[in-house]
């Protein structure tokens, strides 16, 4: 007899399915500024995340810089989560510090829509290529396209930013894509 292998899946949203992954991961503090590039994260967090508690910050350096103090005093993964472009480009002064002193993060930043990205057509938060800037500054970066992805990549970031030495590691995700339903 063979196992089922859908017997444990359930049908869930990207967001939830990344939400889930950071409770199991052990994140209980996400320090956050969020933005409508990320509603539906949020909305995923408020519902699903009851043991994940946000902290709202007022600026995008804060979110960084207290996910970089918290790995940093307790040594435990830290999480932080904001919008694209700007938003995620205020943070790499800490990111920079976190890569430096061997800090265990996560980034979660949002993309503009999957349609649009890379063909610098003006959006809200628009950036030429996010994510190699992202790689640039991390142990490792990734795109999460689907809500399987959210849950694989999820667990493959927190696999890469302990092993080793612990490093920062960044996942993006485009507005689109947080809605999205699948089999996790």
């Amino acid at each position: 007899m063979t196992a089922n292998p859908r017997a444990n899946t359930e049908t869930m949203s990207t967001a939830t399915a990344l939400v889930r992954t950071l409770m199991a991961q052990g994140i209980e503090t996400l320090y956050c500024l969020p933005g409508v590039q990320n509603d539906d994260f949020f909305d995923a967090l408020a519902t699903t995340g009851k043991s994940i508690r946000p902290v709202h910050t007022r600026h995008e350096q804060a979110t960084a810089y207290m996910a970089l103090g918290a790995a940093l005093a307790t040594g435990e993964p830290q999480a932080y989560c904001v919008v694209p472009g700007p938003g995620f480009l205020n943070t790499t002064a800490a990111l920079s510090t976190a890569y430096a002193t061997n800090a265990p993060v996560l980034v979660i930043a949002g993309q503009i829509p999957e349609r649009y990205t890379g063909k610098g057509v003006g959006l809200l938060h628009e950036i030429p290529d996010q994510l190699a800037i992202m790689k640039g500054l991390t142990k490792s970066a990734d795109r999460v396209s689907d809500p399987q992805q959210a849950a694989d990549k999820g667990r493959e970031a927190f696999a890469r930013m302990l092993s080793g030495g612990p490093r920062p590691v960044a996942l993006e995700c485009p507005m689109n894509v947080w809605r999205k339903t699948a089999e996790v």
